[in-house]
């Protein structure tokens, strides 16, 4: 048998791994399909869903080292691409990806 005071650390411990699940899950955009992510474009700040897959694609990651250098990755404005949209929309468009 567990010791009461284990008990009560466990259950302390599943309340708070439980209300932080409850908050990701109000934070995740809803229409936003599995496998895929939002990211905003261009000056106007488009927003993309794009496939996961992307992340493994060269020219992708460029971008993403270029919104890391400009953006940081402290920032409240959700993942930022530092492009115009009509280049994003020609890259994505692309065989490459």
């Amino acid at each position: 048998m567990v010791p009461p005071c284990t008990k009560s650390s466990l259950k302390a411990k599943y309340a708070y791994v439980e209300a932080r699940s409850r908050r990701r899950r109000r934070k995740l955009p809803q229409d936003v399909p599995k496998g895929h992510f939002a990211v905003y474009v261009g000056e106007h700040r488009s927003r993309f869903i794009v496939p996961i897959s992307y992340l493994s694609h060269p020219e992708f990651q460029t971008l993403l080292r270029r919104a890391e250098e400009e953006f940081g990755f402290d920032h409240d404005m959700g993942l930022t691409i530092p492009c115009e949209e009509v280049v994003f929309r020609e890259l994505i468009a692309s065989a490459v990806m």
